[in-house]
């Protein structure tokens, strides 16, 4: 299938190297010289305006990895233009924006894939193999934190400006925690949570702190920080038969790991397994390859709009709960 590239930033980028046996034939940016960057790199044509490209006869798929702000408006248009679309994560700025992409989708019958990437890490694959088969017995919780350092400026990039994310770090990496508990416990029914703005100079968090729970009473803990100093991943699901833990996730975030503790029916020390996985990662290509997949079959994406949808409802829930409320253009 060919595939058209709408943002040829950091992400963009990263996906045009994990194409998944499919072919590059556009690219478009705000920025000219990114586009001909990226374009010739891969034999691709560059476009000055994203509509173009979406209406390209020789484009099947578009993926849609831009600032916030026009996620939602690119993939509507992608889908009433009959494109199948993968769009980065969280899709939108606010779960209203999303509902006439799904309009559009829906009507078209296109395929439409959120860019739940974190999915796809070869420890969260088999964390999610080991899942499937009930080794865990009944779940109890999902504790997980994500966070990042700090940089110079932080404060004064496009994240940090509302109109352009949506939010801050909960709208950031918040959302991929969330939809990794929601992967593995299912719809939350109650959302408690805060997000206030402790260090940065910013109108919107960074901190992000979530207690969820579903209609049975399982819980997922979540913080999301962009405070943290050193980069972190850590994701635990824990069942009343064992527990399985992910750190790291490549790069700065340390070596990706899964570790299984298997319960004993004497208790005491579970028994404990560990998986390293220290090569490069995978993960962009296994999802573009499953998306292939998808259309071909003509099946639902595993991460879809309505995955991106729930994440942003809660977000939301949150930043409602913030003493002061938070500014954003869709609030």
């Amino acid at each position: 299938m060919n595939v058209g590239i709408v943002g040829c930033g950091l992400i963009g980028q990263k996906r045009a190297r994990a194409l998944a046996g499919c072919r590059l034939v556009a690219c478009a940016d705000v920025n000219p010289a990114r586009a001909e960057s990226l374009a010739q790199a891969w034999g691709a044509t560059a476009l000055a305006d994203w509509r173009a490209l979406v209406e390209r006869s020789d484009v099947s798929i578009v993926v849609v990895a831009t600032m916030h702000d026009s996620l939602a408006e690119i993939t509507r248009a992608a889908a009433a233009a009959g494109k199948h679309v993968l769009v980065e994560k969280p899709a939108a700025r606010c779960a209203s924006e999303l509902l006439p992409v799904i309009a559009t989708a829906q009507a078209t019958g296109v395929r439409v894939r959120v860019g739940f990437n974190h999915r796809y890490h070869r420890a969260l694959r088999q964390a999610r193999e080991i899942f499937d088969t009930g080794a865990l017995g009944e779940l109890m919780y999902v504790r997980g934190r994500y966070g990042h350092g700090g940089r110079i400026g932080y404060d004064k990039e496009w994240r940090a400006n509302p109109a352009l994310s949506g939010g801050g770090e909960l709208i950031d990496q918040g959302v991929h925690l969330i939809d990794l508990a929601r992967w593995f416990l299912g719809d939350f029914v109650a959302v408690q949570g805060y997000a206030p703005t402790y260090y940065w100079e910013m109108p919107v968090e960074d901190n992000g702190f979530m207690l969820l729970k579903t209609a049975r009473g399982q819980v997922a803990f979540l913080h999301a920080s962009c405070t943290e100093w050193k980069n972190l991943f850590s994701l635990e699901i824990s069942g009343r038969r064992g527990k399985l833990e992910v750190n790291g996730l490549g790069g700065s975030y340390g070596v990706e790991r899964l570790t299984h503790y298997h319960m004993l029916p004497q208790l005491g020390p579970p028994e404990t397994t560990s998986w390293e996985y220290p090569m490069e990662d995978d993960s962009w290509e296994v999802e573009l390859a499953e998306f292939v997949e998808d259309i071909k079959l003509g099946r639902p994406p595993a991460a879809g709009l309505r995955d991106a949808r729930a994440a942003l409802e809660i977000v939301e829930q949150i930043y409602a709960q913030t003493v002061g409320g938070r500014e954003g253009s869709c609030l």
